[in-house]
């Protein structure tokens, strides 16, 4: 692909589709001086290198006019330049994107305010509300609740999203440095993050107090900004240009990382953050993050 400078990734969830040869045709067609397809996985994945005319070099608006040329295909597409593909540092939110659920949402279930608690974190994730004093509102719901029911929401109601543990080892094989960083909780985040395998996590920490969950949060509160800096502060320490940094999130407290971030993937997210995001994955699943940077199915590490 030495003599083309970008290249656009057409990745499928097998469980509701496969990517064609029609998909294919029909994406060769519109961009300028396309090469020939490259396979990443069979039906799943595929690379198609070109070189944009110099003003046309929009990679988001790029990735637009090719999803509609697929017609309402579930296939998401990726466009971004060739060099400097393949990144070095790695931060990822957990609750929707990592994992599958809410966990403050799960923990409201246990006291019988899920509805409630659900209501406010969906508007605090569009953005309609400011996300720090949404949290402190859920949390002093949870006053009183017994904190070791912690062990029995992560073993009954918590499952990670397809692909997650997939993405984090492989990325660990590459030498990426990987990080949760969480607008949730430490209680939480500490266990996904060895299960998945991410060098480290961050997250808000809840008070307990003789066993039981105070109704606090200890301030300040790890939202927006702090995922930001934590994303500022690890490309500072392995001394990385900001093309080599990625980052992937669902709500509207992982906009500024993703901003930031050399390529932001907005995973199954919501309609604003979608819409500001680098790459928006509607279908795929976490494996995507990979086949973007140009890896293989082969080089997964399971």
């Amino acid at each position: 692909m030495a003599s083309y400078t970008h290249v656009a990734t057409l990745v499928t969830n097998t469980q509701a589709s496969a990517l064609s040869a029609e998909h294919i045709a029909s994406v060769r067609g519109i961009l300028p001086g396309a090469g020939e397809a490259e396979w990443l996985a069979p039906t799943i994945a595929a690379d198609i290198a070109f070189t944009p005319v110099a003003a046309e070099t929009d990679c988001r608006a790029i990735a637009d006019t090719v999803r509609s040329a697929l017609a309402g295909s579930p296939v998401d597409v990726i466009v971004q330049p060739l060099a400097g593909r393949a990144k070095k540092l790695f931060l990822a939110d957990m609750d929707s994107t990592i994992i599958g659920q809410e966990c403050i949402d799960e923990l409201a279930d246990v006291v019988g305010v899920k509805a409630h608690v659900a209501a406010i974190t969906e508007r605090a994730m569009r953005g309609e509300i400011e996300f720090e004093p949404a949290l402190r509102e859920r949390v002093g719901l949870l006053k009183g609740l017994d904190a070791a029911v912690v062990d029995q929401v992560i073993a009954e109601r918590i499952t990670l999203n397809p692909g997650a543990r997939t993405l984090v080892q492989t990325l660990r094989a590459r030498g990426v440095h990987t990080m949760l960083v969480s607008g949730g909780f430490t209680l939480f985040t500490s266990r996904i993050a060895a299960m998945t395998g991410f060098h480290e996590n961050r997250a808000n920490e809840l008070i307990i107090e003789s066993g039981k969950f105070a109704g606090l949060v200890r301030e300040p509160i790890l939202g927006k900004q702090a995922k930001l800096d934590s994303l500022l502060e690890m490309r500072a320490k392995l001394a990385l240009a900001p093309s080599g940094t990625m980052a992937v999130g669902d709500g509207a407290n992982d906009l500024a990382m993703l901003d930031e971030a050399g390529l932001g993937f907005a995973y199954h997210a919501k309609p604003a953050v979608a819409a500001a995001a680098d790459v928006r994955i509607d279908h795929a699943d976490l494996t995507a993050l990979l086949y973007a940077q140009g890896y293989r199915q082969s080089e997964f590490v399971e």
